[in-house]
Parts: structure tokens; sequence; C-alpha cells
């Protein structure tokens, strides 16, 4: 099987629909042997933040000599960061190598009249695969969606489990109050786990709090008021946390405070329990880390940023940003968004500030929210110095905005958010800008 095949395989999938529950999943992993009880985890899930925590953890654990596995949702740059070791890509040739055996897997449970696994059911069994085949030490691991009843959730070996910010996203899907997010989220947690968080809201803090002390596991939250800030601009910021002194860090934005002090938490909860990791692979590992679509620069004359903000809380977070690193700057947006999302908050948080407008369908045609309809969306907010452009493609966005941007350079910021899923393409359009 090659890459290509192993790809066209995977896509067929997504038109076998899916079983409600881990069975699926459980029954897949059986066929292979159960990769994923002779590894160990740092299960991560929340809302916003989950990515950020997962790189610099895994970082860290990188720099300090661990084999360190990352499981990642969603992607930006390439469909084979997905699944990642010490920061490094799976192969096309491994990731084929490794399909080719659970299409095999799959074949036998077709054949006992079991049902097919979803793709998501599908690149997690992979990447248990993969893993305990490279031996690795740890592996760090985002949810897809929720937490429970997530294709993730099927792992024992749990030695912490982390919940980067948790807050309305997803309504209907795994609950319908930000309360029954919680719960389902809380289900990630195993007994005797070590379990860390970020600094949450007070009903879900207790929720969490609660199912930690069911469970027997030790209950710590981050704070990011014990941050202290030296130097901050929208290219990262220097700080000290605790005991960690003049730490450098890559990633700006206003979430990165607490995306920070929730890592350095894990980190710490980690040590307790034996690992060794000393201050220099700390410092080593945030120096490193990179995670593209986190309010990253990609060109600073003029200024273009893309952020992956697609949620309320995320939108109010990069507009704090803005404010703080853009305040003589005039913003242009390009934006694109879901259809399933509260684009409207989005939309009324983010749009008034700017002075031009441009909005993209997202590649994924069935959930876009289209271009125009976002556009009228925009109009019913916008001031009278306001513009707004629906764009044919996202291409004529990034060219547009960019063209403009230059008109005034040192004056005007490019921002793209509202999505990750577009942002490779933005990413792509811009190398034929700068």
């Amino acid at each position: 099987m090659t890459y290509k095949e192993a790809r066209v395989y995977l896509d067929e999938m997504s038109k076998y629909g899916s079983v409600l529950g881990l069975d699926t999943i459980r029954g897949l992993l059986r066929e292979l042997g159960n990769p994923q009880d002779d590894l160990k985890f740092i299960h991560i899930a929340g809302t916003n933040g989950k990515g950020s925590v997962l790189a610099y953890t895994s970082m860290i654990l990188s720099k300090a000599g661990y084999k360190t596995g990352r499981y990642v949702s969603p992607t930006v740059i390439s469909y084979l960061e997905k699944i990642q070791i010490d920061g490094k890509w799976i192969s096309e040739s491994e990731f084929a190598e490794i399909m080719e055996e659970i299409k095999k897997a799959i074949d036998r449970l077709v054949c006992k009249g079991e049902p097919v696994p979803t793709v998501f059911e599908v690149e997690t069994a992979m990447a248990f695969l993969y893993f305990k085949k490279q031996k690795c030490d740890l592996v760090v691991l985002e949810t897809g969606l929720g937490g429970e009843t997530d294709a993730t959730n099927v792992i024992k070996n749990t030695v912490c489990a982390v919940f980067a910010t948790i807050s309305v996203d997803h309504l209907g899907v795994i609950g319908d109050t930000l309360e029954e997010i919680a719960q389902t989220k809380s289900g990630i947690i195993k007994p005797g786990c070590t379990v860390v968080s970020a600094r949450q809201q007070e009903n879900v803090r207790l929720i969490l709090r609660k199912k930690a002390e069911s469970l027997n596991c030790i209950y710590t939250e981050a704070e990011p008021e014990q941050m202290s800030i030296e130097k901050e601009d929208y290219k990262g910021l220097t700080f000290s946390y605790k005991k960690y002194a003049h730490m450098q860090n890559h990633i700006a934005g206003e979430c990165q405070r607490e995306n920070l002090s929730v890592a350095l938490e894990v980190i710490e909860s980690l040590r307790k329990l034996g690992y060794q990791i000393e201050e220099g692979a700390v410092r080593d590992g945030l120096d490193a880390t990179r995670w593209a679509g986190r309010f990253t620069c990609l060109s600073e004359d003029p200024i273009v940023i893309v952020d992956g903000a697609h949620n309320e809380d995320a939108a109010k977070k990069l507009k704090t940003s803005i404010e703080r690193y853009f305040t003589g700057e005039e913003l242009i947006l390009i934006m694109g968004v879901f259809k399933d999302k509260e684009y409207e908050k989005i939309v009324q948080i983010l749009c008034p500030s700017a002075k031009r407008v441009y909005t993209v369908d997202l590649p994924n045609k069935e959930r876009t929210l289209p271009a125009e309809k976002l556009a009228e969306c925009v109009r019913d907010c916008m001031t009278e110095q306001m513009s707004v452009y629906a764009e044919k493609s996202i291409g004529d966005a990034v060219a547009k905005a960019y063209t403009y941007a230059t008109e005034d350079s040192g004056k005007r910021a490019v921002i793209a958010c509202g999505s990750l899923s577009y942002l490779s393409e933005v990413i792509r359009c811009m190398e034929g800008c700068v």
C-alpha cells in the first residue's frame, strides 16, 4: 500500500457512519493486540489551548530525554503532523505501512459482522500502534471531541489527565450546558492519576475536582496570576512562573499565559512522580516550541498573523492580544467559519475594531458558512469606517489583504482567524507574497 492509497482508503471510512461509544475502537485495538496498553499517557482535554499545552509539554519531555509521542487534532500544515515523535512527523512510508496493518484488522472485523471504524477511530488506532512500535516512553494525547466517549479514552495508563480552558463549544454534541460539557470532558480522569487543570470557571472547577477526588487523584490548578511578564510582543514573551525564572516562549497571545502555566504544572506533577526533568530541559523545551496557527507571525512588514480562534472564548482572548500588541495599527481581518459554530459571537467580538474584513469559504464545503453569508453577518455590526468583502477564494483574500496592508506599511496588521482548518492555505498563499 502506498501513502496515496492509504489516504484514499482512510477517506472511504467516512461513508460508513459511526456507532456511539467506544466498542468499535476497542474491537479494532483488540485485533491489533491492544498497543495502547503498553504505553503511558498524558491525556489532554479542553475547549481552547489543548494543542499549545501539548506542544509545550511534549517538547520539554523530549528535551529531558524521553521519547515522546504526540497525537494532534486538528492539523494545520500537513496531515502527517497528526502523529509525531519528538516533534518529527510520521513519514509517508511509515503511515502506509501502519495503515496496511490496520486495514487487515478491519477486514477481519467486517468478516465477523462488526461495524467499520470511523476515520478518527482509525487514526487513533494508527497512532497507538505506531507509538508502540517506536517504543515511546510517554505519549501526549489530545482528545478529538469531548472526553468520556472520545476514541482516545480507551487508554488505561494515564499518568496525568490535563484540562485546558473549558468553555462552551460543540453544543448539543457533547453537552447542552457548560456543566454538561465539563462533565463529559472529566471522563478522561482515571483512578489514581494526577490531574492538572487550567484556571476554570467555578462550576467547571467543582465538577473536575469532585471527579478527581472520587477517583483518589491529586488535583492541581494552574495559577497564571503568579506569572510575571518581563518582555512581551506579538512574537512571544519572556516570563517567570514560580521557580522557573526568565523563560523564553515564542508563541504569543493572551491565552498562552494560561497554557504555559498549565504545561509547567504538568511538568511539576511528573517530577513528583519521579520523572527526571531538569530546569534546563524546561528552558530548552519552551524555547524550541513552535505551534502553527496559534497567533503565528507570517510576516513582520507588514504584520500578518494567523490564529485559529473559532469560538467565543478564543475570540475574546484574540481581541485582547490584538489590543495589547497592535494599539496603533489599522486592523485587517481575513475570516472563515464553520456554520455549526456560534460565528455571530465571533464576528461581534472581533469585527467592530477592524477597518476591512475579507470573508472566505473554508475548504470543508459541507460545514463552511458561505463567504457571502458571513459578510452579511459582519455588515450587521459594521461601522461607517469598515469595509467588508466576500472573496471567491482564500488566495484572493490573502492577496488583497496583503496588498492593502503594504500600502501603508507599519501601520496595518492582517489577522486571519475563525478556524484552524484553512490556515494552511493562508500560509501557502503568504509564501507567494513575501
